[in-house]
């Protein structure tokens, strides 16, 4: 599932032009969410609902350590949520979901990162993973996607964590930024990646090439062109 502003995106493309000023915030999100029947897509649908709501609804004039101790709040807020549920409802016991995004509060932009999806930068016709996985393979050394993820939102997990990082300093005009689940990720290389977005793909292209190179997962994205 993916958030943009205000707009929840589920099994549709989103396009969008939005102009910023000092004074405004907005989040760009996507949740892969885990657990068997329906539970994956309860937990990230909750996730994104409460973290638009809770985005919108924190005070103005916050430093960056003070948004990140508010981020650090709600995600303890949220993995409580998500919990709970399966504690009321048998077939949601364990459900639980990743979480990657930009926000943009106040002229600054931050990054966020719980599980394995991923944030990735292109600029001047190079591709850069920003995020790192949370994983048994990354514990382990080695750059390879691994199934097994070590760090989510809700699945059980009760000391859950968020990588945040202040980004502001490093945008530039014509970056392009890509949200995405490990369904895109698993089923395409970065190379390939790279190929899509360099020859003006957007993200319903790039979930297109993974569900054709034989997708057996979810595959959401979220492409943000800097101008």
């Amino acid at each position: 599932m993916v958030l943009v502003g205000s707009s929840f995106i589920r099994n549709d493309d989103f396009r969008t032009k939005i102009e910023l000023d000092s004074e405004k915030r907005i989040i760009f999100a996507v949740a892969d969410g885990m657990g068997g029947h329906n539970s994956g897509e309860v937990a990230s649908s909750d996730a994104l609902h409460n973290l638009q709501f809770f985005f919108n609804d924190i005070p103005a004039g916050l430093n960056a350590g003070e948004l990140n101790e508010m981020l650090v709040v709600w995600l303890e807020s949220i993995n409580m949520i998500i919990d709970s549920k399966g504690h009321v409802d048998e077939q949601h016991r364990g459900m639980g979901t990743t979480l990657v995004g930009i926000a943009y509060y106040e002229g600054d932009f931050f990054s966020m990162n719980c599980g394995d999806s991923r944030l990735y930068r292109m600029r001047n016709g190079s591709l850069q993973q920003l995020t790192k996985d949370h994983s048994l393979n990354n514990m382990l050394g080695s750059s390879k996607h691994c199934s097994i993820i070590t760090n989510c939102i809700g699945g059980g997990n009760k000391n859950s964590y968020m990588d945040i990082v202040r980004m502001t300093d490093d945008f530039q005009p014509s970056d392009i930024y890509l949200l995405c689940s490990d369904g895109l990720s698993d089923m395409l290389s970065d190379q390939k990646i790279k190929e899509i977005l360099k020859s003006g793909g957007d993200a319903d292209a790039l979930c297109e090439a993974a569900i054709e190179a034989g997708g057996f997962d979810n595959v959401s994205a979220c492409v943000i062109e800097v101008e």
